[in-house]
């Protein structure tokens, strides 16, 4: 549930601080008030992208938090886990910050995010609705996907289209073959050639450096014996080494240090010197008494580089690539050998077309018992809705195989007794398009689990009796979800239990938009004003303030 937000610097909000109660809260205001703009900024927190513009006059960013309870956002809980997000007492932070040169910067729970990452968030918290969102109603596809969220066939619905789009990349993939029969059959022996060079060569990924360096060893022995005795007569074997030179200086300055000890210090860094350079003379002797010329296994080396060289060369990669290219050649061999094999490639497609069939099978007779429930209970929302005697079918009709599954889901309607349901789309006006997209998601979000749903005047061209009903279906949503309803209608605003005004002012030079909570008494004024207009009398008034006892409010 959303219970704060929190807007700085955002198109003519200079701050606002608004506290969310669940149930049905309406949002009421003079048209140009800002009303849409709290929308606006929750969508910018919830990850939808930023146009040009946001920030107020004067300001060089705009600020946007969200904060929500997702005690019982079990779903959202695990994608938090998995994206190594914390939550700590059930509580979520989103904030987003745009910057006046475009910039954009999201946080969760304080640590920095990626827009996408609000925008997964999003999906699990709010579902919001614009005035235009009905038109979305008009496109078969998210007609399906209407049915299918009230039916829970998310899931199966995506596995089907993964089950599809493997079945037909096996279809491409052997019909591919067929037509390319002899050239596949040459790339194959070519492939066997190589791969069997490769592996006699038997690259490998680790052998590369250690190898250079082995040769750079072997290659410069003598001159590494001979450097290695060169520096042992310097340190400990001529007769002015350098060992003997120190340790000389060492009892020199031990006794001296005997009448002064602030010379102590230097015999303690002479002590130090005599022990490092005994321990590099002792290093050198061992390496002295293991080192050895070995012609044979410098020859060795430099056959084993020699082939390396050679058939990189010969494929045009690096020495150290070849171990790469061997598992690529030996991919393709396998998948061409696949092709090869008399019917494999066409068996998996038999098989991969079957799963998808059982799948598909099992999705349209899921979808065909939720379009009969979903028909029966949007009609009934429909007859509420002054449009009585109005149908309204989820038509499934059969079609080719598809990643949507073996049938195009159509919603049908007829607007009044006895005429035939036909598609949406040629049938409703604008007014009737606004009431059956009400009662699709009335009846829809009883069977989802977003727990806020926000509605951006939904009710444009519904008036009368009709919006009394809208603002009692919208009240009957509240009882579930926690509802936002943005609405110029009287009949709605006196449905909810909450109610908010917004308005707008010039301050110190600049026009500034805020939110009030309104008592009983301003709302008594606020519902006139919206039944009445400009002159507000105390017919008026009471007509507002019945409409408001009717309501339960």
């Amino acid at each position: 549930m959303l219970q704060t937000l929190s807007i700085r610097d955002f198109v003519i909000v200079d701050q606002l601080n608004l506290e969310f109660e669940a149930g049905f809260t309406v949002l009421t205001g003079e048209t140009g008030a800002g009303k849409s703009i709290l929308i606006d900024a929750l969508s910018l927190a919830l990850g939808a992208r930023g146009e040009g513009g946001i920030t107020r006059a004067g300001c060089d960013k705009a600020e946007i938090s969200a904060q929500f309870d997702i005690a019982n956002e079990h779903g959202l809980q695990a994608w938090l886990t998995e994206n190594e997000l914390p939550y700590d007492d059930n509580q979520l932070l989103l904030r987003r910050v745009i910057y006046a040169d475009g910039r954009s910067r999201a946080f969760i729970n304080g640590l920095p995010a990626t827009i996408q990452q609000l925008r997964d968030v999003g999906e699990f918290l709010v579902d919001i609705y614009s005035q235009h969102a009905h038109h979305s109603l008009l496109k078969s596809s998210y007609q399906r996907q209407t049915l299918d969220q009230y039916a829970g066939l998310t899931e199966p619905a995506a596995a089907v289209a993964s089950h599809f789009h493997i079945w037909i990349a096996l279809n491409q993939r052997r019909m591919e073959m067929e037509r390319n029969a002899a050239a596949y059959q040459d790339e194959l022996a070519e492939l066997r050639d190589q791969v069997r060079e490769l592996e006699q060569l038997a690259p490998s990924l680790e052998e590369w450096e250690p190898l250079q360096q082995e040769h750079s060893r072997l290659s410069n022995g003598a001159s590494l014996l001979a450097g290695g005795e060169a520096c042992r007569d310097l340190l400990s074997e001529g007769e002015f080494a350098a060992l003997n030179q120190l340790i000389a200086a060492q009892h020199k300055l031990q006794g001296l240090s005997e009448y002064d000890s602030s010379l102590k210090e230097a015999v303690d860094a002479l002590d130090s010197a005599v022990i490092q350079l005994e321990e590099a003379d002792r290093f050198l002797n061992r390496y002295l008494q293991r080192a050895e010329l070995d012609p044979e296994r410098l020859n060795e080396v430099e056959l084993r580089i020699q082939a390396l060289h050679t058939a990189a060369r010969k494929y045009r990669v690096r020495p150290e690539e070849l171990d790469a290219l061997l598992k690529q050649k030996q991919a393709r061999m396998a998948e061409l050998d696949d092709a090869a094999l008399d019917g494999e490639l066409a068996r998996k497609e038999v098989e991969a077309k079957s799963i998808y069939m059982s799948a598909a099978e099992a999705l349209s007779a899921a979808r065909k018992l939720a379009a009969a429930k979903l028909s029966e209970q949007i009609a009934i929302e429909m007859q509420r809705l002054a449009l009585a005697g109005g149908v309204f079918s989820v038509d499934l009709s059969s079609q080719e195989p598809a990643a949507s599954g073996l049938e195009q889901v159509d919603f049908l309607v007829a607007g009044h007794a006895g005429v035939t349901p036909r598609p949406l789309s040629k049938v409703a006006s604008g007014g009737e398009l606004s009431r059956i997209s009400l009662a699709i998601r009335v009846v829809t979000a009883q069977q989802g689990d977003i727990s806020t749903m926000i509605f951006d005047e939904v009710d444009v061209g519904i008036g009368g009796g009709v919006a009394e009903i809208v603002g009692q279906l919208l009240a009957q949503l509240g009882q579930r979800r926690q509802i936002l309803v943005i609405t110029h209608l009287p009949q709605v605003a006196a449905q909810g239990a909450t109610h908010w005004k917004v308005s707008k002012a010039l301050v110190a030079g600049n026009t500034l938009s805020s939110i009030q909570t309104l008592d009983q008494a301003a709302r008594i004024e606020e519902v006139a004003r919206m039944l009445g207009g400009v002159e507000i009398t105390d017919t008026t008034r009471q007509h507002a303030t019945e409409m408001l006892a009717v309501a339960g409010n």
